[in-house]
């Protein structure tokens, strides 16, 4: 795993774009938490004339992690619900990306309120991207 200047969190996967996703939704879903939308990325591309390689978008959440970000500042809602994409890149490697909570925190300006909210997010992404990396 791995962070960038940007607050994306990496995790590489052996899994297909696809699975990785299943797996990610069915383990999202396991633990309360709602599936609010899958779009296929690649999917749309074609429907344009266009190639993409696999890339996938999960978006994710629950009022119980995200509202304490939201009532400290609302402009965090833009970032929420939570979001992985998977994609596979030229060298056939998987990824999986995310927002780091902490990156998120800093972006918005939240206070120490949002402490145990921001820790319970980091752990469920955390654990989420775990499950769909194969290993």
């Amino acid at each position: 795993m791995s962070e960038s200047e940007n607050g994306l969190v990496t995790v590489m996967s052996r899994l297909p774009v696809s699975e990785a996703i299943n797996r990610l939704a069915n383990k999202a879903t396991s633990l309360g938490l709602r599936v609010f939308a899958r779009i296929d990325h690649a999917a749309g591309a074609v429907q344009v004339g266009m190639d993409l390689r696999p890339t996938e978008l999960l978006i994710f959440g629950s009022p119980k992690g995200g509202t304490p970000l939201m009532r400290d500042q609302q402009t965090a809602g833009i970032d929420l619900p939570l979001k992985v994409l998977a994609w596979e890149g030229e060298d056939g490697q998987v990824r999986l990306i995310y927002n780091d909570p902490a990156w998120l925190a800093r972006r918005h300006g939240l206070g120490p309120a949002t402490g145990d909210s921001l820790e319970a997010i980091a752990k469920a992404l955390a654990t989420l991207t775990q499950s769909a990396t194969g290993d």
